[in-house]
């Protein structure tokens, strides 16, 4: 099982009051666990990726063992202790404003 932490806001929108955990076929990469997420949280579809495009929204953001997957590619693979479920995908809604 992945492990996913979400901000409060989607946990709230979820109904969920900790991390999900979603089970996700080899190779576990980001766009599969998104589609697991979604899939398991169906109200969740739109808030974090684009619907018509599957892009990231521009105020979220994606990490991993402590690197920054924002930018990489939806077919990247996530790292090891995230696919073996001992380290969680934070999925971070960016703090906007001046």
């Amino acid at each position: 099982m992945i492990r996913v932490a979400l901000p409060a806001p989607l946990r709230a929108l979820a109904g969920l009051t900790g991390e999900t955990a979603v089970a996700v076929a080899a190779p576990v990469t980001l766009e599969a666990v998104l589609e697991a997420v979604e899939a398991a949280h169906p109200m969740l579809r739109g808030t974090i990726r684009d619907p018509a495009t599957g892009a990231r929204r521009a105020l979220v953001r994606f990490f991993a063992a402590g690197a920054d997957f924002s930018h990489a590619s939806p077919r990247a693979l996530m790292p090891a202790s995230v696919a073996a479920g001992r380290e969680p995908l934070l999925i971070v809604g960016a703090i906007a404003g001046g």
